[in-house]
C-alpha cells in the first residue's frame, strides 16, 4: 500500500533534507590547520563519526578510556579463542561500505563479509525448531508446517514491515529530528503505519499461532526493546533482514573495529588515543570548546562528538547548568533498556550441528519480559541467544574447538541484583540448561570462560544503570524524543550511538553517525 499523497511528499521532503550526506570519496585533505574534532568513545558509532568527519576535512582525535578500541564491540582473547564482546549480527552492510568509500577504499579491501544462513535457529522450550531465513519459500514451508492458516498472514505482515522499512529506515534513519515540526511531519505516516501499536500487537494482527508470534517479534530484544512495549516501527527489522540479509565478518566484529581504526589513522590523518578518560566536556558561552581528560589535559576542539552512553554524557560529562533540557531529574526518570548477562566460553570439542545464531526461548515469553522490563526481578527461567562464530569461521578457536557466547536478557541495575554474588550461580544454571539441550556434555568440555554482567556495563562501558542499549526504544523515546544528534543544550556538541536517533543495533549506530553529515557544519580552514 503506497503512502497517501496528502503526506508522503512531506515525509520525502524531510528525508531529502540532508544535503551534505556523503556516500563516497575522495576525502578532503587534512592538515595541522584543519579544524579539530574530538570524538569521545571508540565504539562503532564513534569510529564511524570519526571517518565521516575526517573525510570532510576535520582533524579528528578519538578518545577511549579502555585499552582497546570498539567499546561494546571490543574483543576478548584467551587460549586461542577469540570472543567478540558485543554485536555479532551484521545487517545493512551498505552503511559500512559507505564509510570505506568516504576514506577512498572498498570494504572488501579490509573486511571479508559472509552471509549467515539461517539468520537464526529458534528453539522453543518443547524442543521444536524453526529456522528463520531469508529464503521466502523455506519460510512459507516452515510456517505451513507449523500453522497452515498463518501463511497468508505472514505475507501480509512482511508487506507491512516493508512499508515501515521504506519510511522508518530508508527515508528517516539518517534524518535529524531537531524540532517538533520534524516530528509533526512524520506523524501521519506513523499513524498510517500503525506505529501506536506495539510490535507484539502488530504481529498478532496478522498471525495467530503463538510460536510464530514469538518468531516474528523477538528482534526488538536485539536493540534493547520489549516487543510488548516497543513501537511497531521496529517491525521494520523483519524486512530489513529479508532485504539486506544477515552477515558475519571473518575474524569477528573486532575486525570491523580494527579496519575502521585503520581508516581513521592511515587514510584520514586522525588519531585514536586509548586509555584516555574524558572527565568533562568543556562548555563556554553555551558552546562545547573541547574536553578535559582525567589527567588534567585539555583538548580544544571546534566540534565535540560523544559516542559515550547518551544518558551518561549528559549526567556526568556536562555540567548541570549547561543542560537545562537534560536535567538530572529527566535523565533519572527516563526508561532504560534491559541489562545483559553474557557468558563467553570455549570448548575443547566441536558442536557441528549448532547454528551460528541460535535463539533458545524459555517456557514463558510475555511473563519473562515483564519480569525483566517492568517488575525488574531476576527470574529463575530465561531465554537465551547463543553465538557460535566458529560455525562460519573456525579460525576463531583452536583446531578441534568451538567458540561461543551466550547472552541472557536480565533487568538493569535498578533491580538491585548483587552480581558479585549472583553471577556464578546464574552462569552454572545456564551451563546446565545448554548441556541438557543443544550442547551435550558441556560441563566436561569448557576450557575458557569469562563473564559480563550489568555491573560490568556500568563500570566498564559507563552505561547508566548498566542498561545494555541505553534508553529503551519505546515510542515516547524515539526520534525527536530521544537525545538529539545535535545537542539541544550545547552548541557544537553532537551525539552518536545507541542512545540517540535512530537507536541501537549496528544499522542504528552507524546511521546516527550518518546524521552528522547534515548537522555538523563543514570545516572552515583558518
Amino acid at each position: 500500500m503506497p503512502m497517501p499523497p496528502s503526506w508522503s511528499d512531506k515525509v520525502r521532503a524531510l528525508a531529502r533534507r540532508p544535503d551534505r550526506l556523503r556516500t563516497g570519496g575522495p576525502p578532503v585533505p587534512v592538515t595541522e590547520r584543519s579544524p579539530h574534532a574530538v570524538v569521545i568513545g571508540a565504539g562503532l558509532g564513534g569510529l564511524a563519526a570519526a571517518v565521516r568527519l575526517g573525510a570532510r576535512g576535520y582533524r579528528v582525535t578519538v578518545l577511549d578510556r579502555l585499552d582497546q578500541p570498539g567499546g561494546r564491540a571490543r574483543v576478548f582473547r584467551e587460549g586461542g579463542f577469540v570472543f567478540d564482546a558485543g554485536p555479532t549480527v551484521i545487517t545493512a552492510p551498505f552503511l559500512l561500505e559507505e564509510l570505506f568509500r568516504l576514506a577512498g577504499e572498498e570494504l572488501s579491501s579490509r573486511i571479508d563479509l559472509r552471509e549467515v544462513t539461517p539468520f537464526y535457529r529458534i528453539r522453543f522450550h518443547d524442543g521444536s525448531v524453526f529456522d528463520y531465513t531469508g529464503d521466502a519459500d523455506a519460510m512459507r514451508a516452515q510456517i505451513r508446517a507449523l500453522s497452515p492458516g498463518d501463511v497468508e498472514g505472514y505475507e501480509r505482515f512482511l508487506a507491512h514491515s516493508e512499508r515501515i522499512y521504506e519510511v522508518g529506515f530508508s527515508m528517516l534513519a539518517h534524518v535529524p529530528f531537531d524540532s517538533p515540526i520534524d516530528m509533526a511531519r512524520i506523524l501521519p505516516a506513523m499513524m498510517e503505519l500503525e506505529s501506536l501499536r506495539t510490535v507484539w500487537q502488530l504481529v498478532g494482527k496478522y498471525v495467530k499461532h503463538d510460536k510464530l508470534r514469538q518468531v516474528l517479534s523477538f528482534h526488538t530484544l536485539l536493540v534493547g526493546g520489549n516487543p510488548f512495549a516497543t513501537s511497531s516501527i521496529y517491525a521494520l527489522i523483519a524486512f530489513l533482514e529479508r532485504d539486506l540479509r544477515v552477515w558475519f565478518a571473518m575474524g569477528g566484529t573486532g575486525e570491523i573495529v580494527r579496519a575502521l581504526v585503520g581508516l581513521v589513522e592511515e587514510r584520514l590523518g586522525g588519531r585514536v588515543r586509548l586509555g584516555e578518560e574524558v572527565r568533562r566536556i568543556v562548555v563556554e558561552g553555551g558552546r562545547a570548546r573541547g574536553v578535559e581528560l582525567a589527567s588534567g589535559e585539555r583538548l580544544d576542539a571546534s566540534v565535540v562528538v560523544s559516542n559515550a552512553d547518551a544518558a551518561w554524557t549528559y549526567r556526568h560529562l556536562v555540567a548541570p547548568e549547561d543542560r537545562p533540557r537534560w536535567s538530572d531529574r529527566r535523565i533519572e526518570r527516563a526508561r532504560y533498556s534491559m541489562g545483559l548477562f553474557v557468558w563467553y566460553f570455549g570448548t575443547d570439542r566441536v558442536y557441528a550441528d549448532v547454528a551460528h545464531h541460535t535463539i533458545l526461548l524459555g517456557p514463558r515469553y510475555e511473563g519473562l519480559l515483564s519480569d525483566i522490563f517492568s517488575r525488574k526481578v531476576l527470574s529463575e527461567d530465561f531465554s537465551l541467544y547463543l553465538h557460535r562464530p566458529t560455525a562460519t569461521d573456525p579460525s576463531m578457536a583452536p583446531a578441534g574447538c568451538d567458540t561461543f557466547y551466550v547472552l541472557s536478557p536480565v533487568p538493569h541495575l535498578d533491580a538491585g541484583v548483587d552480581w558479585g554474588v549472583e553471577a556464578e550461580r546464574y552462569r552454572e544454571k545456564i551451563q546446565r540448561y545448554l548441556a541438557d539441550t543443544i550442547l551435550p556434555g558441556l560441563d566436561a568440555h569448557v576450557v575458557a570462560s569469562r563473564l559480563l554482567t550489568p555491573q560490568h556495563f556500568r563500570d566498564e562501558y559507563l552505561s547508566l544503570k548498566g542498561a545494555a542499549f541505553s534508553l529503551e526504544p519505546v515510542l515516547h523515546q524515539s526520534a525527536y524524543f530521544r537525545p538529539h544528534n545535535r545537542s539541544e543544550d550545547v552548541a557544537g556538541l553532537y551525539l552518536v550511538g545507541a542512545g540517540t536517533h535512530p537507536g541501537a543495533g549496528l544499522p542504528g549506530v552507524l546511521s546516527s553517525a550518518r546524521v552528522l553529515d547534515t548537522v555538523v557544519p563543514d570545516p572552515e580552514v583558518r
